[in-house]
């Protein structure tokens, strides 16, 4: 695709009016949510969502989640069901994804859904996300900010290293707060199923719609939610999971207090909310020529750990 040149908006009224008018006009601009930075499109318009992929490299079979402003708005395009609405009240504004039926009528491109007959859609909860959907006033396709299964982006600058000169503006956020992806939760089907974990648990949907399914990660399949790849969110280097110490040549990223010769850590207390805003950064980090692989030390497999493990294991297949 041609070069462009990204322009970095401040994060205030002047520049989220001048990312909506871009989106408006069938541009792409990165934006920051509390879970990675987006990269949006007009969610309505086949050739913003077509330069999507054609700016992350990322294969037309893997759909893209539709951001809205409200809850309310979402209807025009998904059918809700009573689950979905009980989930909205609880969860929305929120890192939770729902997989839900197309409408027919629905004015989403069809190339957002992969040519399902379903869509994923969400309510960020990020006040900057939420303004540009509403001045943009259009539903906004904004998979994470990156090529396509590289590390995810939690900072402006990550988001300048992969694809700057590929689209049009990214707003500067500052950091990501929760910094992984949303959870993707299918409701397609009678029995709900966790596609991809994230920082609503299983635990907390199950307390609202009752059992959850946890599937299993997509391999060659044409998957129904974005994050479903066995290799994914991967850096350049290989990465080993669950290290205690580094080999030769590898740098070590630990997590809790005991991490003697770690090169960075994800959490010095063992916060598992901490590690996961620190995960992509961090990787990115340690990413770099003078490394011939990453080791990391074990993540607990429980809460939002589970999450963590999950980006790790697809960061580390091969």
């Amino acid at each position: 695709m041609p070069e462009t040149t990204c322009i970095v908006l401040k994060n205030d009224t002047d520049g989220i009016a001048t990312a909506a008018r871009s989106i408006r006009a069938g541009r792409l601009v990165a934006f920051p949510t509390e879970t990675v930075y987006g990269l949006g499109a007009d969610a309505t318009n086949d050739h913003a969502v077509a330069a999507i992929f054609a700016a992350k490299g990322r294969p037309h079979f893997n759909p893209l989640i539709v951001h809205f402003a409200d809850a309310d708005e979402i209807a025009h395009d998904v059918i809700v069901d009573d689950r979905a609405e009980a989930l909205a009240a609880t969860f929305w504004p929120g890192p939770l994804t729902l997989i839900l039926p197309r409408r027919r009528e629905s004015r989403i491109s069809l190339l957002a859904g992969a040519g399902l007959d379903t869509l994923a859609v969400r309510v960020p909860a990020h006040e900057t996300a939420l303004a540009v959907i509403r001045a943009a006033a259009c539903p906004i396709a904004a998979p994470s900010a990156n090529r396509s299964g590289h590390v995810s982006p939690t900072r402006a600058r990550h988001v300048l290293d992969d694809l700057g000169h590929r689209i049009a503006a990214v707003i500067d956020g500052g950091d990501c707060a929760v910094g992984i992806e949303s959870t993707v939760l299918d409701l397609s089907t009678p029995t709900p199923a966790v596609l991809r974990p994230g920082k609503i648990s299983t635990e907390r949907i199950e307390t609202v719609i009752g059992t959850v399914h946890v599937a299993a990660p997509s391999s060659l399949e044409a998957p129904k939610s974005p994050g479903r790849l066995e290799r994914h969110y991967a850096p350049e280097r290989p990465l080993r999971m669950n290290a205690d110490r580094a080999r030769p040549g590898e740098a070590l990223l630990g997590f809790g207090p005991d991490t003697a010769g770690a090169a960075l850590n994800l959490s010095p207390t063992g916060d598992l909310t901490e590690a996961a805003a620190n995960l992509f950064a961090m990787i990115r980090a340690l990413d770099t020529p003078e490394n011939q692989g990453i080791a990391v030390m074990p993540i607990p497999e429980a809460g939002l750990g589970r999450a963590i493990n999950d980006r790790l294991r697809r960061a580390s297949h091969r």
